[in-house]
């Protein structure tokens, strides 16, 4: 069986839980859409992520790697197209805030993920879930996490299919931070198992 390495975010800023930890780790060791599934959860740490991430996919080596961040805020769950050569935003959770740094010296200005973005949007509606495609990452821990992973693929393995997806808040951070749209963990993790499905059927 093909496996796919599926990495969250661990809780950062004032978001006490992360939804993205708790699908990792609820989906971990799972079956999904031809795959096995191996969740790892990253630190919130733009000097220790990236590194991480290649240490996990050249310690799994797998068929296949989604990474999963929050974007609160967001409505719907979107697949992301591109990454950006730089880090910038917010504090994160060792006290670094970079400002316009790149994440490689050398490396290209973007990379547009391999993941296919839009047969999962169309998953996702068909399945009563809302979605779209998301155009931009930003420019924090999960741009820099996507970046990371489609650099690796296209120096060492070009078949590699790599992309980022960024869900909504859940009900429990709702709950905590009042006017932020949110999804049931149910809807949350049943989304992920679609894109994966969706993955599994290239």
């Amino acid at each position: 069986m093909k496996t796919l390495l599926l990495t969250g975010f661990e809780p950062f800023l004032d978001f006490t839980v992360n939804p993205t930890m708790k699908i990792v780790e609820e989906l971990n060791g799972a079956e999904v859409g031809g795959y096995k599934i191996i969740g790892k959860v990253m630190p919130v740490d733009f000097h220790a992520s990236g590194n991480q991430l290649l240490g996990f996919i050249e310690e799994t080596g797998p068929d296949a790697v989604i990474s999963l961040g929050l974007a609160a805020g967001r409505y719907k769950m979107t697949p992301e197209r591109i990454a950006i050569n730089f880090k910038d935003g917010p504090v994160d959770n060792e006290g670094h805030q970079p400002v316009d740094e790149p994440i490689r010296e050398a490396g290209e200005p973007a990379y547009l993920s391999t993941l296919p973005v839009r047969k999962m949007v169309d998953r996702l509606i068909e399945s009563g879930l809302p979605a779209e495609i998301s155009n931009t990452a930003g420019a924090y821990l999960c741009n820099n996490v996507m970046y990371e992973g489609l650099h690796y693929a296209s120096k060492h393995n070009p078949d590699l299919p790599s992309g980022f997806i960024h869900i909504p808040a859940s009900h429990e951070l709702a709950i905590q931070h009042g006017r932020i749209p949110s999804w049931s963990h149910q809807d949350l993790a049943a989304g992920i198992r679609i894109c994966i499905e969706v993955l599994g059927e290239q």
